[in-house]
């Protein structure tokens, strides 16, 4: 008698994961990561920026340790703390996870979530994601800050997907909140030196990876 009226009932009374489950559930497929080298390409597109698509390669140790370093430069990439690694969107818990409903990522379903830092010190305001619960990827991302505006993340997947890493990611920021790396001068198409980026600007930055190399081990010298 009690299976039969297990059998009996509805569909609707079996609960979906709650917010804080799927985030887990995210994490955990990540956290099979230890470390990896990745190599790929990266195209810089920031107005009046001259910058040629580059040969890069990517360097990721758990938890947070992220360097990207490329052929003949440095990699113009905004600093503060915002990462185009997609491990360092769940590096903490110290958030509260509101469930904000379904929506659809480059034809893809997907389950928005947001997040709310419970620390008071913390440089980021909110984050939402755009998370593909079938295959547990994080499809999408906008991270906005106290001090370095709001960076957008989008990720492609392919034959890295079982292991949560992308084949391509694409970081677009507004080039008013744009911090360059110390040291470093922007060349005009005019050839002339200026101080600063146009305001108001969208600039993007495209990483196309061709290869991972995954749990075999990176050093810090490599992280440098």
């Amino acid at each position: 008698m009690v299976l039969a009226s297990f059998l009996l009932l509805p569909t609707s009374s079996i609960k979906a994961q709650t917010a804080d489950e799927l985030l887990r559930n995210v994490k955990a497929k990540m956290d099979k990561v230890n470390d990896y080298i990745a190599t790929g390409k990266m195209k810089t597109d920031v107005v009046f920026i001259k910058a040629p698509i580059a040969n890069i390669k990517s360097y990721f140790k758990k938890p947070n340790r992220f360097a990207i370093k490329r052929d003949g430069g440095v990699s113009l990439l905004p600093k503060g703390g915002v990462s185009v690694n997609v491990s360092s969107l769940l590096l903490t818990d110290s958030y509260t996870a509101i469930d904000a409903g379904p929506g659809t990522v480059a034809g893809t379903a997907v389950r928005i979530i947001k997040l709310l830092p419970l620390s008071e010190t913390s440089d980021v305001v909110l984050t939402t994601m755009y998370i593909d619960e079938k295959n547990l990827l994080i499809r999408k991302s906008s991270t906005t800050t106290k001090e370095n505006g709001t960076y957008d993340m989008e990720m492609q997947f392919g034959k890295y997907a079982e292991w949560g890493l992308p084949d391509k990611v694409i970081f677009s920021f507004n080039t008013k909140d744009y911090k360059l790396p110390k040291g470093i001068t922007l060349e005009y198409d005019d050839g002339s030196k200026k101080p600063e980026l146009p305001k108001n600007k969208k600039g993007k930055v495209e990483i196309s990876y061709s290869s991972y190399v995954i749990n075999k081990g990176v050093t810090d010298a490599m992280l440098k």
